[in-house]
């Protein structure tokens, strides 16, 4: 394995055996076994999966309920084994696949973080060296030589989640966690994570929330059915993610499963384009031109929004909404706005049709994005915080025009 890979993943397939019949006698199932009745059905959960994280990746793992993904970070844990394929770690790893898991309510909280600092392969010492910033970290420290069976619910969280995420490892595994605690701790847990980001360290996040998979992730894979769909770029995995959601499967027969329905698709073939130059100063407008194909006669709109490359944050526009769009065929839609409050900034545009829930329709690829440089030079530095903070709203005068396709 290269010496700047952290894991990698190398076609992994598991399955489970659930029991088909309730039976305790010994004679039973003798019997059944000589006459070829397994007792049980496999149910192959991940099937050829591969895929690497490379050292100082944000890596996110996406997909519906039950494609999987708990059982690969429980393969990569090492708290399952494969039936086929491997994967190998570069790093001490501490994972954190569920809430509380290793924690004794009999026990003090201080004996909880020393107990779980053990089970996570760490010594005395280090649990000493990481202990003052675990519980600062939770905001615990009253709390401490409690007994955990006396804290509530969210302490007992942040407390878990703080053990996992100070724990000195090279890479930190992390399922479904981003929405511990109260909205204070929530906005902590997400400092954190920008600084994670930019640590050097390896992280594998699993989350059904695309906008942190967009925000954090440097890559990502989407998993479904127990296979990779889609991997690298993680705009592309969330917007794919997005849609598979939003399209409903058809079913062709009453007994097709779920793995073999079709889904229907609504619109395709959207693509855009920048119709103004790339490089731009505020006062400048910006013109784009999307097209499509509508394929049913459902209302639709297009939502678009600019993600600054060097930060990946994310400017909206405040009137997708504006222009609905009606009818089967061809359309051709422009859109004009300026950006009053950027400087220095290089934007990736980004654009997705959706219909009146709001549910992604398609997307455009993040690979075919057109990039918008803007820059200006009669401000000075300190007036560069001009940006409207508490909306995020930084498109301005947008105009939306439906022409002939």
């Amino acid at each position: 394995m290269s010496d700047n890979i952290a894991v990698k993943v190398d076609h992994v397939s598991k399955f489970f055996r659930l029991p088909t019949e309730a039976t305790q006698s010994l004679r039973t199932s003798l019997v059944n076994r000589f006459k070829g009745i397994k007792g049980y059905k496999e149910q192959h959960v991940l099937k050829d999966i591969s895929f690497e994280v490379e050292k100082g990746d944000f890596f996110g793992i996406v997909g519906r309920n039950g494609s999987g993904k708990s059982t690969l970070l429980k393969i990569i844990s090492e708290i399952y084994i494969p039936e086929k394929g491997t994967v190998t770690i570069d790093g001490k790893l501490v994972s954190f696949i569920e809430l509380g898991v290793g924690f004794n309510p009999e026990l003090t909280g201080r004996e909880n973080v020393y107990m779980n600092g053990a089970m996570l392969g760490f010594s005395t010492e280090e649990v000493d060296a990481m202990y003052d910033d675990i519980v600062e970290f939770a905001e615990l420290e009253e709390f401490m030589n409690q007994k955990l069976k006396n804290y509530s619910s969210g302490m007992q969280v942040r407390l878990a989640f703080s053990v996992a995420i100070k724990a000195q490892g090279d890479i930190l595994i992390l399922d479904e966690v981003l929405a511990v605690g109260d909205e204070a701790f929530q906005r902590k847990c997400n400092d954190y994570f920008k600084e994670r980001k930019d640590s050097g360290k390896t992280t594998i996040l699993v989350t059904h929330d695309m906008g942190a998979v967009k925000k954090y992730c440097n890559k990502a894979v989407l998993i479904e059915n127990g296979l990779v769909k889609v991997v690298g770029n993680p705009d592309d995995v969330a917007n794919q993610y997005s849609f598979d959601n939003a399209v409903q499967p058809i079913k062709e027969n009453s007994d097709s499963s779920e793995g073999d329905q079709k889904q229907e698709a609504l619109v395709e073939n959207f693509e855009v384009k920048l119709l103004s130059p790339s490089q731009i100063t505020p006062d400048d407008e910006l013109e784009f031109e999307f097209t499509f194909n509508q394929l049913q006669d459902v209302e639709s709109h297009i939502a678009m929004s600019f993600v600054d490359i060097n930060t990946n944050y994310g400017y909206y526009n405040d009137n997708s909404m504006d222009l609905k769009i009606e009818g089967i065929g061809e359309k051709k839609v422009r859109y004009k706005c300026s950006l009053p409050y950027l400087n220095r900034a290089r934007l990736r545009l980004e654009a997705t049709v959706r219909d009146s829930e709001k549910r992604v329709l398609a997307f455009a690829v993040s690979s075919k994005a057109p990039i918008v440089f803007i820059e200006r030079k009669d401000i000075s530095e300190d007036d560069e915080s001009a940006l409207d903070s508490a909306t995020g709203l930084l498109v301005r005068n947008g105009s939306w025009q439906e022409s002939k396709a």
